[in-house]
């Protein structure tokens, strides 16, 4: 993947933007635990940030998907891990398969507002028995009348206290397991719906998180996305974009902590010389440095075959599982080199050391990447495949 100049002049206005409009008040939106989500989204979406790769007839760019990861990759800039990732929830986790599939209804009357930034998104998948395993999920949608009756319960729901809406999947039907469910767009302000609580978690604190109940909750059958029982589907194909945009998402974060890194053991000295002149250290971030490159080339390939039409499954999750394995070798190693001032919550090293653990767990975890690729490989026991 290289950068033309349209892809560049975009990285430089959101590299201005998060510069002038987030990155000051990270600090703030971390100690207070939430960021203004809506008066956030609404400057992006004004600056038509939220729908670089949506459908041009209901405000997007309409570019290719090439700009999603100039996206995602310049978000990296954020001096957290929380508000890049509340971004993605708007622009590649709840919104594809809206914008893909969804009917004229339900883009004119959610999509467009949320690329314009007036509303906000969250996508329900998670449940309390159910994370990585989507295909165990229990809540239900039942029809009565014009409307379904929704049901149950969704857990680690990023933007969950303020969304005004969510791409929810349920169960719709009792029949197979992967034909039995349907994504359906859920107003937030529909009576019935409780926000449990804000979960108080390790890292992405500037992030609402929420677990959200679902009680006799009536919404219009037009609000479906796509075919019912296709909603099980849909999410997988989903997935690709949301693990396409974690990889590019890390690699500028990586690159900071690297280079961080190197100007604290330049400036720390110990036993009369800068931590830095220690083979030890300086060829550990080297290799460091280059498993990042790595990594960054995987995630162009599979962006670039992923523009051309291709099935980019098992690139992707392969992408997925280094980034989320990586982040944890690159923030716990170079934390170790900040020694003492690593374990204080003033340094940015220990934030992207809590922030990153995430990367391992949410949208698939490492062990579900592993099953994919292994699928993919024919490598499972015989018992396992088809």
């Amino acid at each position: 993947m290289i950068y033309g100049p349209e892809h560049k002049e975009f990285m430089n206005s959101l590299s201005k933007f998060i510069d002038q409009e987030i990155n000051p008040y990270v600090d703030q939106w971390e100690e207070e635990g939430i960021f203004p989500a809506h008066d956030l989204f609404k400057k992006m979406g004004d600056q038509g940030f939220l729908g670089v790769c949506k459908p041009e007839e209901y405000g997007g760019a309409g570019l290719d998907y090439s700009f999603s990861l100039a996206m995602s990759e310049t978000l990296g800039k954020i001096n957290c891990g929380a508000v890049p990732m509340a971004i993605g929830v708007q622009t590649d986790m709840a919104t594809p398969a809206l914008a893909r599939f969804g009917s004229d209804y339900v883009k004119e009357n959610y999509l467009r507002h949320a690329i314009s930034g007036e509303y906000v998104a969250c996508i329900g998948v998670s449940e309390p028995g159910a994370g990585s395993d989507v295909a165990g999920i229990k809540s239900n949608a039942r029809k009565d009348g014009d409307d379904y009756l929704i049901n149950g319960q969704k857990m680690w729901i990023t933007n969950g206290t303020q969304a005004d809406f969510m791409c929810m999947l349920v169960n719709t039907s009792d029949g197979p397991i992967h034909s039995s469910k349907s994504l359906i767009v859920v107003p937030m302000d529909t009576p019935g719906i409780t926000v449990e609580r804000k979960l108080d978690k390790l890292g992405m604190r500037s992030s609402d998180t929420a677990q959200l109940y679902f009680d006799n909750v009536r919404v219009p059958q037009r609000n479906i996305i796509g075919e019912e029982g296709m909603g099980f589907t849909y999410q997988m194909l989903q997935f690709q974009e949301e693990r396409l945009w974690a990889a590019g998402a890390a690699l500028q974060s990586l690159d900071k902590v690297i280079d961080d890194t190197i100007d604290y053991t330049r400036q720390r000295e110990a036993f009369g010389k800068p931590l830095l002149d220690n083979q030890v250290i300086h060829f550990r971030l080297a290799e460091l440095k280059t498993e990042v490159e790595l990594l960054r080339a995987l995630t162009y390939r599979a962006v670039e075959e992923y523009v051309a039409g291709e099935n980019v499954t098992m690139l992707a999750s392969m992408a997925k599982l280094k980034t989320g394995r990586l982040t944890r070798e690159v923030n716990d190693a170079c934390l170790q080199y900040y020694g003492g001032m690593g374990f204080m919550n003033e340094t940015h090293i220990s934030r992207a050391y809590r922030d990153g653990r995430l990367t391992s767990i949410g949208g698939g975890a490492d062990e579900v990447m592993l099953g994919i690729i292994c699928k993919l490989m024919d490598t499972l026991p015989s018992k396992k495949r088809g």
